[in-house]
């Protein structure tokens, strides 16, 4: 299969690594610099280019913030069957676009991204393939996605923003909180080290993507969850009450338990 990837970031030269052994690859990258380290694939930083190679499966791996502008320029120069995809783990306005786009799409979502995760061992990773859509390109990536070891669920558009918000949000806002409240530690211990290597990696990612997650319609119930059981765990320090923070340390133990059984 012929395949146009946009954008040689960190995803985006993970795909092209991939899938340019068993398929005929082909990057389109407005800075050239960018793709130094690609091999295996043809290099693009003109349209016409991509008029020329006439991909069969463009998949588009631009920073969030440029998912629908990369779209919108690329298409004047696809075949009309060309499917269009998507790894975005934000979807604002995709299901819209992709509805009046006249292509056949397929959109995924890796759940996982070069920070933190380990590319080379994705056993305990997952991934969310969107139902809507083309069912071949569904397929493409399904294969794709099981060949690699993930874990694959299969949701709706509206399915998937309600677990971004909590799978993302929960974990994202509670990382700010302690990057606002945290101070320098001349000795820390290993817990605060820890969380200081997750907040340099989630503050290292782009800021419009931080934003639009935490700007998704579902994440402010999410974020309210947080401030509740805040507001439960101060009472219980104000108070020192012993008997209380033993139930509340019980419910959150409870809590992890059941998520490592589940998983």
């Amino acid at each position: 299969m012929k395949i146009l990837i946009l954008g040689a970031g960190k995803m985006g030269s993970f795909f092209i690594d991939l899938l340019s052994f068993d398929h005929e690859v082909a990057v389109y990258e407005k800075d050239p610099k960018r793709m130094r380290f690609t091999y295996n694939c043809q290099r693009f930083t003109e349209l016409k280019e991509i008029e020329t190679f006439k991909p069969q499966l463009l998949i588009n791996a631009v920073t969030v913030k440029y998912t629908l502008q990369a779209f919108g320029e690329v298409m004047p120069f696809l075949p009309k069957d060309c499917i269009l995809s998507d790894i975005a783990s934000v979807k604002t306005g995709l299901k819209a676009f992709y509805e009046q786009c006249g292509h056949p799409y397929a959109s995924t979502h890796p759940m996982f991204g070069p920070t933190f995760a380990n590319l080379n061992q994705l056993s305990e990773e997952n991934a969310i393939i969107i139902t809507e859509g083309d069912y071949m390109g569904r397929i493409f990536f399904k294969d794709l996605y099981s060949r690699l070891g993930l874990n694959i669920y299969e949701y709706s558009f509206d399915e998937h923003d309600r677990t971004v918000a909590y799978s993302l949000s929960i974990p994202f806002v509670s990382t700010f909180v302690f990057a606002a409240v945290m101070k320098h530690q001349d000795a820390p211990g290993t817990t605060f080290k820890r969380h200081m290597r997750i907040a340099k990696g989630v503050l290292n990612e782009d800021d419009y993507l931080l934003q639009e997650i935490l700007f998704n319609p579902y994440t402010h119930d999410q974020v309210a969850q947080i401030r509740t059981e805040l507001k439960e765990l101060l009472e219980i320090i104000d108070h020192k009450d012993a008997d209380a923070m033993k139930r509340y340390l019980k419910k959150i133990r409870e809590n992890v338990r059941r998520d490592i059984e589940e998983c």
